[in-house]
């Protein structure tokens, strides 16, 4: 076996699995008697319209939008790409399109909306009071802050007329169908894309606590906004979205099971140690590593030759400098916490082909990382200091280059504990 390639072929089975021409087939409702209008926003959006117009056996139209570069060949439905993860002006375009579009249905019409990781910021239409500015302002704060993407999307929802269930009143009386792809802990439909057709728990206080919990107090008409609490997101029960019905059609747990079964093939005993694990990218390495060493030297929880795979969306309190998103970021830590130690090879790439804004999906490393990067005078630990895993790893010509792959499920990380060499 050869670790890099095994690893390789774990994260492309992962990806297949949540490849939208796979999942959205089986869960297509039945035509209308009105019209159709597919609407949708996110990474996978593009692949997951073409997914429909190729098994729609009835007239449609609609609009979705996704990340710059994330497009995908339509007929008659139009996808437009805007930018992520700071909105645009071609973002609040495309969302203030779409609900324009979905105004003046009938209760014959079906609405059909595509929903995957990335619609948070991709659905940039901002609430009445509100500019694009004020959104992209928060947005950059928050992401540097260290928060949870619940904490980001919990503001997002209360700065938007779109998220947090406003789509859904805005389609309404029609029916709507929204299929999602999930990229976040737990699955939670409220959470994805900010649940732009699903009930909100959340309120304005919450998103306040957030960022006050984060010392963001910038820019000043946000805070005024939520203050105000002017008009509350619809909450469960709210009868204005009787008539919305959400499917989970790909989630994270489905590729780690993926990648579990293509391990076993290959004769290695993969270990599931979660789908939502959450946390600074660096901290969750420590514990990856921790476990990695247990394997290598007592055979538990399993003996090698073994795979733990593990899921989630780790996040990056930025101090550096330096270049690199969260899968970087945990690669990088964990290979100065294994100090090189012996048959442990790790893959950490994001589903979506992007590590936080680089043009890499994440990277490998070996038990060899650090030999051959002192060799080039590069430092691992004065590297994650600097918050520069890109960097690194680029030096080393370790990272893993896909381009979008047009879905996501979000982070995928894949730690091999090799068998002892025969004698």
């Amino acid at each position: 076996m050869i670790p890099n390639a095994f690893l390789n072929d774990l994260f492309k089975a992962a990806v297949a699995a949540a490849d939208p021409a796979r999942c959205v087939p089986p869960h297509l409702p039945e035509p209308p008697k009105g019209r159709t209008i597919v609407v949708g926003a996110g990474k996978a959006a593009a692949a997951m319209a073409k997914a429909v117009e190729d098994n729609w056996s009835g007239p449609l139209e609609g609009l979705v939008v996704t990340r710059y570069g994330h497009g995908a060949p339509c007929r008659h439905i139009e996808a437009v790409e805007a930018s992520h993860p700071v909105p645009d002006s071609a973002g609040r375009e495309a969302s203030d399109r779409i609900l324009k579009m979905v105004g003046g249905l009938t209760a014959d019409d079906l609405v059909l909306c595509l929903i995957s990781g990335g619609g948070s910021a991709l659905l940039a239409a901002p609430a009445p009071g509100l500019t694009l500015e004020d959104k992209r302002g928060v947005t950059a704060r928050l992401l540097r802050s260290g928060a949870t993407i619940s904490e980001i999307n919990c503001v997002r929802k209360h700065l938007s007329a779109i998220k947090g269930g406003r789509l859904a009143m805005a389609c309404a009386p029609a029916r709507v169908v929204t299929l999602a792809i999930s990229d976040v802990p737990g699955d939670d439909l409220s959470a994805i894309a900010s649940g732009p057709t699903v009930a909100d728990p959340t309120s304005f206080a919450d998103a306040l606590a957030v960022l006050a919990a984060y010392r963001i107090e910038e820019p000043r008409d946000v805070l005024a906004h939520l203050k105000a609490a002017a008009e509350e997101t619809p909450k469960p029960g709210d009868p204005r979205l009787a008539r919305v019905e959400t499917k989970l059609i790909a989630t994270p747990q489905d590729s780690l099971e993926a990648a579990a079964r293509v391990a076993r093939e290959a004769g290695v005993t993969p270990v599931i140690l979660g789908d939502s694990i959450e946390g600074e990218a660096r901290d969750i390495a420590l514990m990856h590593a921790g476990i990695a060493r247990q394997v290598a030297r007592h055979g538990q929880p399993t003996p090698a030759p073994a795979v733990l795979l593990s899921g989630g969306e780790t996040t990056v309190t930025v101090r550096g400098e330096g270049r690199g998103g969260r899968n970087a970021e945990f690669l990088l830590a964990l290979t100065a916490d294994l100090a090189g130690a012996p048959r442990i090879h790790a893959l950490a790439c994001d589903t979506d082909g992007i590590d936080g804004t680089e043009d890499n999906a994440g990277a490998l490393a070996g038990p060899d990382t650090l030999a051959r990067a002192e060799a080039l005078g590069l430092d691992a630990r004065a590297s994650l200091t600097n918050n520069d895993g890109y960097g690194f790893f680029s030096k080393l010509g370790d990272l893993i280059i896909t381009g979008p792959t047009r879905t996501n499920v979000n982070d995928f990380r894949a730690i091999l504990i090799a068998g002892d060499p025969k004698p």
